[in-house]
């Protein structure tokens, strides 16, 4: 005499269980293409660029600053011509941006 609604929803829908993780797939889909994706081409990008660093190419660092860098080492050190009497060590993941590249000799 007294039907709990309860039972009625307990029934389930057509896809089950499985019906309550589409919206947590879709969310995840969405996060990938939108934030992961471009997120991984551009650390791509900028792992290409530190790598084909060479002298004479002009860059700026993270934290601002402007120079030509003079020698690429090869533990990941780049030494980097800001003055004249000026030059100073940067690693090469805290290089944010190549601003001219020099022309490779042949």
């Amino acid at each position: 005499m007294f039907v709990s609604p309860a039972y009625a929803q307990a029934a389930g829908g057509a896809f089950g269980s499985f019906g309550s993780f589409i919206p947590l797939i879709l969310i995840f889909a969405i996060m990938y293409f939108l934030m992961i994706r471009p997120q991984q081409k551009k650390m791509k990008e900028h792992r290409s660029m530190v790598e084909s660093l060479r002298k004479g190419d002009q860059i700026v660092t993270a934290g601002g600053l402007i120079g030509k860098v003079f020698k690429v080492k090869e533990d990941g050190i780049v030494e980097v011509d800001l003055n004249d009497n000026v030059r100073v060590k940067v690693r090469q993941g805290t290089i944010a941006d190549v601003i001219n590249k020099t022309e490779p000799t042949t």
